[in-house]
C-alpha cells in the first residue's frame, strides 16, 4: 500500500545550479549519496529524515502557487532552524488565513506554529511544529 511507503518531494526550477546554491548553501542539505534513487536524471536529490527531495529542470518550474513541501519539526528544533533560516536571510511569507494568528512572520494556529518561504523558483516551503 501506498501508505507504507516513504514519499518523495518532486519540485521544479528553471536552473538547476542555482537551486544547488540555494538548497545545499541556504537550506544546508546534501546531495543524497549515490545509490539508485538519487541517479534521476536531469536533477539532483536531497536526503530529507526519512524521505527526500528531487529538485529537476523543467519548464513549468515556478508555476505551482500552493506549498510544495513541508518539513515537520518539534518546537526546539522549529526554533534553531528558523533563526538558522533568517541567519542565512531567507525571508518568510505572511498571508490571511482564517484562524490564524501571527506573531511577526511566525503563524499560529491552535497549538502549531509555523513558516513558509519559497525556493529561488518560488516553490513554497513551509516548516511546521508537529
Amino acid at each position: 500500500m501506498l501508505s507504507e511507503l516513504t514519499p518523495m518531494a518532486t519540485l521544479a526550477t528553471a536552473d538547476i545550479e542555482r537551486s544547488r546554491k540555494y538548497y545545499e548553501g541556504m537550506l544546508g542539505m546534501s546531495e543524497m549519496p549515490e545509490s539508485a534513487e538519487s541517479q534521476l536524471p536531469g536533477g539532483v536529490t536531497y536526503k530529507c529524515g526519512d524521505g527526500g527531495i528531487f529538485v529537476y529542470e523543467s519548464e513549468y518550474a515556478g508555476t505551482n502557487k500552493a506549498t510544495s513541501v513541508t518539513f515537520t519539526a518539534s518546537d526546539d528544533q522549529f526554533d534553531r532552524e528558523v533563526n538558522r533560516l533568517r541567519q542565512k536571510g531567507v525571508s518568510f511569507l505572511t498571508f490571511d488565513f482564517v484562524g490564524m494568528e501571527w506573531e511577526g512572520e511566525v503563524a499560529k494556529m491552535g497549538g502549531m506554529r509555523a513558516v513558509w518561504f519559497t525556493d529561488p523558483d518560488g516553490n513554497i516551503l513551509n516548516l511546521s511544529t508537529v
